[in-house]
């Protein structure tokens, strides 16, 4: 969330910013914000000098009193509680404008890092580098969905009959192949320097809101209506409200964590090609990193992950390209992010597989998270990112690798596995 001093002090970096993500209406909304502000900090001003003059005229009865002046000392004793009827009333407005004002502000985004290139929609992202070759298949290589079938080790139907469609049943040496790539991802990223957590999937609606998520997102995430909780989009939102309310210890900085878990997405209104198979699923595993950060280190933080990641696409032997995603298809709550996109040879097109972000301090602020430097209290940076998403990696790894003997395991992952082949 924007915090109201700097949009104050910095109103048209902030217009700007919000029109490079092509939020409408971006002047109205935030001279909105000022005028509520200014109200706020009008009634405030009005309510403080109220309660000085109460103050005042309680020790003037004290003083009376001492003095024998009970008349007037009655006098100052209705006036004192004039004055505290007033304070009320004051103190009931400042709340409904702080409430108004807060629900204006969650539903600005984040302003755009300087480097976010314009643009509206996926097509205007940036391509940052290509790495690989794309593999050459056989005439009669199959997509993903096919050979999940000719192999018997992903059941799409069985999870129709379980659930319903987008939860797909994993069998035999396609379970063991799940299992040994979140393996592998959580090995990388503890010897990259993360500690491991396992968090809840289930969230209530302060960690939902803590991360952005709520009040925007609410559409796409399962919701249990009876005690009031979210199945989890990603370990971010989790992992992350470990921290809310916290004023964390410059000496435990950096934080670095990483966690497996179960993701649960509604992708309401998804249909078509692109998202047959393992393309976009109701439910899938994802090995998540995330990162809290001094402000001076975020962006630093934010180009180590993204290193990270690509060396696991370099391990998995599989062809990749990164993206900067211009203002139009940011998250939400992002102020830069690099997609990770790696290519099925099969769907001749690119996959994203993983999204590495920098929130900067809108999460921290949301949240309160924060540390103390040099006698002063300030909101830290936060960062996530997929490490990664196994569902289109499973897909790529399945289609690149096709060969007429049987589809071949990355070297990397044999020894997670324990075979070589699918076949």
């Amino acid at each position: 969330m924007l915090q109201v001093p700097f949009i104050r002090e910095n109103k048209e970096t902030t217009i700007a910013g919000l029109k490079r993500r092509n939020f409408p209406q971006a002047e109205a909304i935030v001279e909105q914000v000022l005028d509520i502000d200014q109200q706020r900090r009008d009634t405030q001003k009005e309510l403080d000098n109220v309660l000085a003059r109460s103050n005042a005229k309680a020790k003037e009865i004290g003083a009376l009193m001492k003095s024998g002046q009970k008349e007037a000392a009655e006098a100052a004793k209705t006036e004192t509680a004039d004055l505290k009827f007033i304070s009320k009333g004051l103190e009931d407005d400042l709340k409904a404008i702080e409430q108004q004002l807060q629900d204006v502000l969650v539903t600005i985004p984040n302003l755009p890092h300087s480097s976010v290139p314009e643009g509206r929609s996926a097509e205007d992202n940036e391509v940052v580098l290509t790495h690989g070759d794309v593999p050459t298949l056989p005439a009669d290589a199959q997509p993903h969905w096919e050979l999940i079938k000719k192999y018997d080790i992903i059941d799409f139907e069985l999870g129709v009959k379980i659930t319903g469609a987008g939860f797909p049943v994993y069998k035999g040496k396609g379970a063991r192949l799940q299992r040994a790539l979140i393996n592998f991802f959580l090995d990388e990223a503890l010897a990259a320097g993360y500690f491991e957590i396992q968090p809840p999937i289930v969230i209530n609606e302060e960690s939902g809101f803590g991360t952005g998520q709520l009040p925007d997102k609410e559409g796409q995430m399962y919701y249990v209506k009876e005690e009031k909780l979210y199945l989890i989009p990603t370990a971010e939102v989790p992992i992350t409200n470990l921290y809310r309310d916290v004023i964390v210890s410059e000496d435990q900085l950096p934080i670095k964590n990483v966690g497996y878990t179960p993701c649960f997405r509604r992708e309401a209104g998804s249909w078509g090609a692109h998202v047959r198979g393992l393309n976009r699923l109701h439910q899938f595993d994802k090995v998540e990193v995330v990162q809290i950060r001094k402000p001076e280190e975020s962006y630093q933080a934010l180009e180590e992950m993204s290193l990270h990641v690509q060396s696991l696409l370099k391990k998995l032997e599989l062809p990749y390209r990164v993206l900067r995603l211009c203002g139009g298809d940011m998250g939400f709550t992002s102020a830069l992010t690099f997609d990770m996109e790696v290519y099925s040879a099969a769907q001749q097109r690119w996959l994203e597989v993983s999204s590495v972000s920098n929130f900067e301090t809108y999460q921290a602020n949301r949240l309160k998270l924060r540390y103390k430097t040099e006698g002063k209290t300030q909101l830290l940076h936060t960062l996530n990112g997929s490490a990664l998403a196994l569902p289109r990696i499973l897909a790529s790894i399945l289609e690149n690798n096709q060969t007429p003997e049987g589809i071949r395991i990355p070297a990397v992952l044999v020894p997670y596995c324990g075979f070589d082949t699918i076949s």
